[in-house]
C-alpha cells in the first residue's frame, strides 16, 4: 500500500504545475509514511495548496458573532444553541434555567409543570425534557408521576423513616401485620406504624389517643422504649449502638439526640 501511495503522489506532483520559486523534495522514509518538504512557507506540504489565512482569532470572531438571546429567567445573554424550546408554546429559556426550574417544581411536590411564562399554556413533560435533565431528576419526575396515578386510599409509605418505600394496599382485605418489601421489617398495615406485637390494633389505637395511658407506659417500660425529647413519640432501639435519633424532621439539635442507657 505504501509503494502505491508513493507512485500516485509522484504522478500527482508531476502532472500539476508547481508554483514559481518553489522547490519540492520528497523522501520515502518508510512504506506508510511520506514526507514532502516545502521550502516556501506560503504553501502546505504534499498537496502544494496555498496556506490558509484562517487563524484562531477568526474562530473566536465567529463565536462572538454567533446568535444570542436573553433568557427571561436569569436575564443573561446566552448563545442560541444553549436554548431549550418548550412544548406547546413559543417560549424558550437557557438549558441551565430550565433544569433548575423543573427541579424547584419537583421540590415543591408539583409534577404538572407549566411554562414559566405568565398565562402561558405551554407544558414541560419528562420525556420531552429528558435530553437536558440529569438522570436523577428525570427518574424522580417519572416516579412522582407514577405515584400520582395510584388511588390515595390505597397508597401509603413504610413507617420506618430510613425506608419510606411506597406501598399499595390493593388487596381489598383487612390486613394487620405485613412486611415491607424494601427494608424487610414488619409493620401494621391498619395502624400504619411499626408492628405492635403485644397489642391488638384496637388497643394500640386506644393507647395512642390517650397518650400517657398507663398501659402504654407499662408497655414502653417492658419494651425499653424511649420518648423523643422533641416530639414526645416513643422510639424503640432494635439494633446498633445506644445513640439514637428520632425520625421526626425537627430533631436536629443536640437535645433531640438521646441515649436510652444514660437517659439523655
Amino acid at each position: 500500500m505504501g509503494n502505491k501511495v508513493c507512485t500516485l503522489l509522484r504522478k500527482y506532483l508531476k502532472n500539476h504545475k508547481k508554483p514559481k520559486d518553489v522547490i519540492v523534495k520528497s523522501k520515502v522514509v518508510i512504506p506508510n509514511e511520506i514526507f514532502v518538504h516545502n521550502n516556501n512557507d506560503d504553501y502546505d506540504d504534499v498537496f502544494l495548496t496555498p496556506k490558509s489565512d484562517h487563524t484562531d482569532s477568526d474562530e473566536e470572531h465567529q463565536e462572538n458573532n454567533s446568535p444570542t438571546f436573553i433568557c427571561d429567567i436569569c436575564v443573561e445573554e446566552k448563545a442560541l444553541n444553549d436554548s431549550f424550546n418548550l412544548k406547546g408554546c413559543t417560549h424558550f429559556y437557557c438549558i441551565d434555567c430550565t433544569v433548575r426550574y423543573v427541579t424547584s417544581k419537583l421540590d415543591d411536590n408539583l409534577i404538572s409543570i407549566s411554562c414559566p411564562g405568565s398565562d402561558c399554556e405551554g407544558m414541560l413533560e419528562p420525556e420531552y425534557c429528558r435530553q437536558i435533565l440529569p438522570q436523577d431528576v428525570f427518574d424522580r419526575w417519572g416516579i412522582a408521576l407514577c405515584e400520582s396515578l395510584i388511588d390515595g386510599s390505597q397508597k401509603f409509605y413504610c413507617p420506618f423513616k430510613d425506608c419510606s418505600g411506597l406501598l399499595i394496599d390493593d388487596t381489598g382485605m383487612e390486613i394487620e401485620k405485613s412486611e415491607c418489601p424494601f427494608c424487610k421489617r414488619s409493620f401494621c398495615v391498619k395502624c400504619k406504624v411499626p408492628w405492635h406485637s403485644e397489642l391488638s390494633c384496637k388497643k394500640f389505637q386506644k393507647l395512642k389517643k390517650k397518650g400517657d395511658d398507663s398501659m402504654l407506659v407499662d408497655l414502653a417500660k417492658r419494651k425499653n422504649w424511649r420518648r423523643c425529647p422533641k416530639c414526645k413519640y416513643y422510639v424503640e432501639k432494635s439494633v446498633g449502638c445506644f445513640y439514637m435519633k428520632c425520625r421526626c424532621g425537627a430533631c436536629s439539635s443536640t437535645s433531640s439526640h438521646f441515649c436510652p442507657k444514660c437517659k439523655h
